[in-house]
């Protein structure tokens, strides 16, 4: 049976509201893991934040950042260990100078 045309956008919008929310949920998530790691404190231009952000998702979606890796890291660092930086350059070094 076919489904009205009213009927259709109904459900795109459903899902267009669900897909606002996830974005929200994962936005929010991902904010407070920045904030975590520092990221707030980084005077940086958006461009370049957000290629240290791709960078990243790049190494995760190759396999080089598993899951069991940043639990690690993030033991790591609450024992005082300093973990593996996660981006190079002006993006990820902040001020800090040598």
């Amino acid at each position: 049976m076919k489904k009205p045309s009213s009927k259709i956008r109904d459900e795109i919008a459903k899902l267009q509201e669900q897909l606002k929310t996830a974005e929200t949920r994962e936005a929010e998530r991902i904010g407070r893991i920045a904030l975590k790691a520092g990221l707030g404190e980084i005077e940086t231009d958006e461009n370049g934040l957000q290629a240290a952000f791709e960078d990243l998702a790049k190494r995760f979606r190759e396999g080089e950042g598993s899951s069991t890796e940043g639990k690690r890291a993030a033991e790591n660092s609450r024992k005082g260990a300093h973990a593996a930086p996660v981006a190079s350059g002006a993006a990820a070094g902040g001020d800090n100078e040598a």
